[in-house]
């Protein structure tokens, strides 16, 4: 008997030995849908695996900015984290390629496009040395405002934020003739309410959970960049788990990223009538100036390409599904 009880034991303490824990960050606070689901997913991973792999998450960016992750996942701290588009960039110069000024005008474009060119990113991201088993698309980002702005001379006197780091926004602005003012995404709240800024771009969803929307009174009905969020895991530790266990991971993950776009999705369309509900402005388009935002998308998009940025062959891939789509 006691053979046995010791043997048990052994084998309990071998499999926790080799349990793997992924140690992921983010900046999504939690109680939020996008941390709902990961949660979802890290609990459907730890049970299908038998505890042989365990997700922890750090929400609400408690482990520091994008760089001071980056470096975690380097000396092992952290194992992967949830980046946005210009956050993914850092990796892969190519996560901003749906995140370029002015490119889709609806999310049917959006996912004719991506049916194409998600699997070419995923491998570009394994290139660089990370496993991404989760896309998920948030939504179209309008510009907010203190005061309307509704064409280009409105938009070049306005104070507009971008986010610290954020390559492509600041092109998009400078290409508008506008000086952008980067902040830490925490800071905007802030400095709406100071002045420092007076316009801000975020989902409509977004924009109310981050309560910007109690500080601005306008929206310019014109989306100026598809927001996406990437969970990627160093592929050292990656390959270090089990083939069935990295397929439960890239499964359950992929499908809880699948249930957070469609969540997003209709989040945005119920925030947009509370935007208006809660006295928000919502200005339309001009049809001709929409013509001056595709001129400004174009040149923008061209200083993206090429040394350091996005790379010219994936830009051509979506330039033509994107064709495609509109047909």
């Amino acid at each position: 008997m006691k053979k046995i009880i010791l043997a048990s034991v052994l084998s309990l303490a071998c499999a926790a030995a080799n349990a793997a824990t992924i140690k992921i960050a983010t900046i999504a606070p939690d109680g939020t849908a996008w941390m709902k689901e990961m949660r979802a997913a890290a609990e459907a991973v730890k049970t299908k695996t038998s505890d042989r792999v365990e997700i922890k998450f750090y929400p609400g960016g408690v482990m520091g900015d994008n760089a001071t992750v980056l470096r975690k996942i380097k000396i092992g701290q952290l194992q992967g984290a949830a980046f946005t588009g210009g956050e993914a960039a850092s990796i892969t110069p190519d996560a901003n390629v749906y995140s370029q000024p002015f490119q889709f005008r609806s999310e049917d474009e959006v996912d004719k496009v991506r049916a194409k060119v998600d699997p070419l990113l995923k491998a570009g991201f394994e290139k660089a040395g990370f496993v991404v088993p989760g896309i998920a698309g948030g939504g179209f980002a309008y510009l907010f405002s203190v005061n309307d702005i509704h064409d280009k001379e409105t938009l070049k006197a306005a104070k507009v934020w971008v986010p610290q780091g954020d390559h492509v926004s600041e092109i998009a602005l400078k290409a508008a003739g506008v000086t952008p003012i980067p902040l830490p995404i925490a800071d905007v709240y802030t400095s709406l309410q100071t002045g420092l800024i007076d316009a801000a771009a975020s989902t409509t969803a977004g924009a109310i959970a981050l309560q910007w929307h109690t500080k601005v009174k306008h929206m310019f009905d014109l989306p100026l960049m598809y927001v996406v969020g990437f969970l990627a895991i160093d592929k050292k530790n990656f390959d270090a788990i089990g083939a069935d266990d990295r397929k439960i991971v890239d499964d359950e993950i992929g499908a809880a990223f699948a249930r957070i776009e469609k969540g997003t999705r209709a989040d945005n369309q119920q925030a947009r009538a509370a935007l208006q509900s809660q006295g928000v402005a919502i200005t339309p388009q001009n049809a001709d100036e929409r013509k001056t935002w595709d001129a400004i998308g174009a040149d923008a998009r061209k200083n993206l390409t090429g040394a350091g940025g996005i790379s010219p062959e994936l830009a051509a891939t979506v330039n033509k599904a994107l064709d495609e789509a509109r047909k």
